[in-house]
């Protein structure tokens, strides 16, 4: 097996934006996660741009003196790829093209790659080959612009829009033949599901890379696939978990991320039927990064579209060993205190502190608080199952005196 630093690199420059809907603080944030992506997906970033602007440029995104700048940069270091947050629409990607002479990718096009890298099973794969062909078939035309450039050459013309025609047929066939595919994997899967019984059944959810592989790791002693990269996991893992003696089957899924692809939302719905469908979600939320708020709203929005916001939710904030407020300096009259300079104890007495027992601070990789962790699951799981069975109340004392 290859290791990764014996694999080179692709070299990669961001290009970002800052908008009155997006600030300077927004933008940065926005393009660290993008570089992110781009060394999960096997790049090096060189470089990051920005521009400030009204709005994106509708014809090339940023505007012609920062483009030429970026073109100048791409031609003296050899960069291969110029990767773009937002998402361009497909006349933006071909003007782009164009002018750059490389290879050019937005936000949607690499979450779609590190996906296509990342999907194991034949499910996985099948969606994403879905969400690929959704996201190629407008910008088929940019991939024969080599007919464009040969403007009046005899018999171009015509047999270029036709190939253009043949290929969004094929595009199109292709479509209606993987969504047949979904439906038939997605009445199996709802066959799998059925015959669980009626167990209790609990989701992982939350943003990607916030640990929710290695919580189920640690509690159902299972070995699903963890690493410090985004969407290390994209299929659905479901274990049998017994916590003292209540059993209960605990789904991992695939993690959220903000500006997350259309095509993915619609193609992914089906997968996240295990979220769906079950009784309790456990919101995990990696609270050693500065902007994990944010990272709930957007978890909370992918959520609204699948109908599971009324679901019973537990916050569970992970990585408390990683995290470290920024230091303030109390004598300093200029600069004021933000929330960047909370200590956890100040956290809990925010929002966190007013959904009470719902919320939990652990850190999974040290194991630290999980005893705590596992009460309150065993607490809302067997009042679940009581509820759903109350003559199997006797089997399930209160966890104090199950310890005991």
């Amino acid at each position: 097996m290859i290791e990764k630093k014996d694999i080179a690199l692709e070299k990669a420059v961001l290009i970002g934006v800052i908008t009155r809907d997006q600030d300077e603080t927004q933008s940065k944030e926005y393009l660290d996660e993008l570089e992110f992506l781009t060394y999960t997906a096997g790049g090096e970033v060189v470089k990051r741009f920005i521009q400030k602007m009204d709005m994106p440029n509708s014809k090339t995104f940023i505007g012609s003196g920062k483009m030429q700048d970026v073109q100048d940069f791409i031609e003296e270091h050899e960069i291969g790829t110029a990767i773009f947050d937002d998402e361009l629409s497909p006349a933006q990607e071909r003007n782009i093209s164009k002018i750059l002479n490389c290879k050019v990718l937005d936000r949607t096009n690499l979450i779609l790659d590190i996906f296509a890298q990342r999907a194991q099973t034949s499910y996985a794969r099948t969606q994403v080959e879905l969400a690929q062909c959704q996201y190629l078939l407008p910008r088929l035309k940019g991939m024969w612009t080599h007919l464009e450039r040969q403007k009046g050459g005899i018999g171009m013309r015509g047999p270029g829009e036709t190939e253009i025609e043949t290929d969004r047929r094929i595009v199109r066939d292709k479509i209606a033949l993987l969504k047949e595919k979904i439906k038939t994997i997605d009445k199996q899967m709802a066959t799998q599901r059925g015959n669980r019984g009626k167990m209790v059944r609990v989701a992982l959810v939350g943003y990607t890379n916030v640990g929710k592989s290695t919580l189920m790791n640690v509690i159902s002693k299972s070995n699903v696939f963890a690493e410090d990269k985004l969407f290390a996991t994209l299929d659905t893992t479901v274990r049998k978990v017994v916590v003292k003696n209540l059993p209960f089957l605990m789904s991992d899924t695939v993690g959220f991320i903000r500006k997350l692809p259309t095509q993915l939302v619609e193609s992914f719905k089906s997968t996240l039927d295990e979220v769906r469908e079950a009784d309790l979600l456990l919101h995990v939320v990696d609270i050693s990064h500065p902007n994990f708020e944010e990272h709930i709203e957007s978890v909370n929005k992918i959520l609204g579209e699948i109908s599971s916001l009324d679901t019973p939710t537990i916050m569970v904030f992970n990585k408390i060993d990683n995290y470290e407020p920024e230091e303030f300096d109390e004598e300093d009259t200029e600069t004021e205190r933000t929330k960047a300079h909370y200590s956890l104890d100040e956290w809990r007495k925010t929002w966190m502190g007013k959904i009470g027992n719902n919320a939990i601070f652990i850190s999974a990789l040290n194991k630290e608080n999980l005893e705590d962790f596992k009460k309150r699951v065993y607490d809302e799981v067997r009042q679940i199952h009581i509820t759903r069975f109350p003559y199997n109340h006797f089997l399930y004392p209160d966890y104090d005196e199950n310890h005991a």
